[in-house]
């Protein structure tokens, strides 16, 4: 009998850039905290504290790029977190920096945009959306950047109106033949910066990591308004679990939205009675303007929903689950546990998983469907259903658990010096096209394969 195989090898980017990156020595991607990966369908990212390197396994030629941001030598400033978005048919590299910086760069390598958003370590960039359906009464489309206590989150659709804005500006600029000196940094240093939201999310502490989950109601006694309110989850050191009720602005409370009326006209009257009491007869001399700092964006209203806090454990990663539903989330014992992100209780609890990984997958269970009928079919999402690949490094395997309370489907060997990765959401996916399941890739350092892990169970 014929061994199964339980993912496909897609191709390999073993070559001598890597060895920048420290490549050669066992472990390479797991061992060096340093290191960021990304991945694409075709396309991966690997950065170091000040390079990023992309490889791309799907051109016969390995299409290469290396893209050296100008960091601040003064501050140490170094990259901290990489990612892709993906825009229909553009797609660009986004980076964040030590100093909180976000920077975005074309495939040949220049430099689109580049804004500070916070003082503070970028720790990850996280790209989700869900779609108008049955069970989402809207979509959501947004990308944020996650800090130490802090979470930004831009709007997707101005993001890509910014994005069209420059590709049409540079294509017009190579067909017209303008100025050699013109470039991309002059595009970036004219155009208005992005807005974003702010909330300060470090109540019960820094956090390791977090995520906005997705839409929620406005708390009771609140004032009806079109503002929309988010769900915020975080883990860290102090608390393991953390959720906030996130506000647009910060006045939407009853007592703030009478505050924001009586305090500006109480200060505006006593300001008119010191000028008439304490007007005196000479002027004083006009002072130069100061050039006005950059200053950082002031926070919006996070309300705190729950904390759970179990010392010394504490809270490492998390990941979201297409819907944003479910967050599973690893800690410093070992434990991974199922958080149900809309009523906040852990639903499902798994142990012995010392530095574990998680990532959401889908898996096709639905193949009667497309074996009976004699006519190609393509599988729906409703073929597919929702699971858990979880990759527990020590033990060297990978497994796959049916979500919410399904057994364990499956059981994968991996090398070591392994590591899990996933492509981030895709913008503007109409619902008229073939749906696209949730994969899960995997990177061997060692060798530079790269392959992906079956979504069918009989294979």
């Amino acid at each position: 009998m014929t061994r199964r195989s339980y993912k496909r090898e897609l191709g390999c980017i073993a070559c001598e850039e890597l060895s920048e990156l420290g490549a050669g020595k066992p472990g390479w991607v797991v061992d060096n905290p340093n290191l960021l990966c990304a991945i694409d369908t075709h396309s991966i990212l690997l950065a170091s504290r000040s390079t990023i390197l992309l490889f791309s396994w799907s051109d016969s030629h390995g299409f290469r790029l290396r893209i050296r941001p100008e960091l601040s030598p003064i501050e140490a400033e170094f990259i901290s977190a990489v990612e892709w978005l993906v825009f229909d048919d553009v797609r660009v590299i986004v980076a964040g920096t030590s100093s909180g910086y976000l920077l975005i760069y074309s495939l040949r390598g220049e430099l689109i945009h580049r804004q500070m958003i916070y003082p503070g370590r970028v720790l990850k960039l996280r790209v989700r959306g869900t779609k108008k359906d049955l069970i989402q009464d809207s979509s959501s489309e947004e990308f944020c950047l996650i800090m130490p206590g802090v979470i930004a989150r831009f709007d997707g659709s101005v993001v890509q109106n910014m994005l069209l804005k420059w590709f049409d500006e540079a294509h017009a600029e190579f067909w017209n033949q303008k100025q050699k000196g013109q470039n991309s940094e002059d595009f970036e240093n004219s155009q208005v910066k992005l807005p974003y939201q702010l909330w300060n999310i470090g109540k019960y502490g820094t956090c390791a990591d977090a995520a906005v989950t997705g839409i929620m109601p406005p708390p009771l006694m609140e004032q009806q308004s079109s503002q929309r309110y988010y769900c915020a989850v975080a883990v860290g050191d102090d608390a393991v679990i953390s959720a906030y009720r996130l506000s647009e602005d910060k006045g939407r409370s009853l007592v703030g939205a009478i505050l924001s009326k009586v305090v500006p006209a109480t200060f505006s009257t006593i300001a008119s009675f010191s000028k008439l009491i304490w007007r005196s007869d000479h002027t004083s001399p006009v002072k130069s303007p100061k050039k006005s700092e950059q200053k950082p964006q002031p926070f919006a209203r996070a309300s705190p929903l729950t904390c759970i806090k179990d010392h010394p454990r504490k809270g490492e990663k998390l990941t979201l689950s297409p819907s944003g539903t479910l967050a599973a989330i690893t800690d410093s014992l070992g434990r991974i546990l199922l958080l149900d992100t809309q009523a906040l209780v852990v639903v499902r609890l798994w142990k012995g998983y010392r530095d574990a990984s998680c990532l959401f997958m889908e898996m096709l269970v639905n193949k009667d469907t497309a074996s009976s009928s004699s006519t190609y079919y393509e599988p729906t999402k409703s073929d597919y259903c929702l699971c858990l690949a979880i990759h527990a490094p020590r033990k060297g395997i990978i497994e796959i658990w049916q979500m919410r309370t399904g057994a364990r489907l499956r059981t994968i060997t991996c090398a070591k010096g392994s590591k899990m990765l996933q492509p981030s959401y895709r913008f503007g996916a109409s619902m008229s096209s073939p749906y696209v399941p949730l994969e899960v890739f995997l990177l061997n350092g060692d060798s530079g394969q790269i392959s992906v892990l079956n979504r069918t169970l009989d294979s």
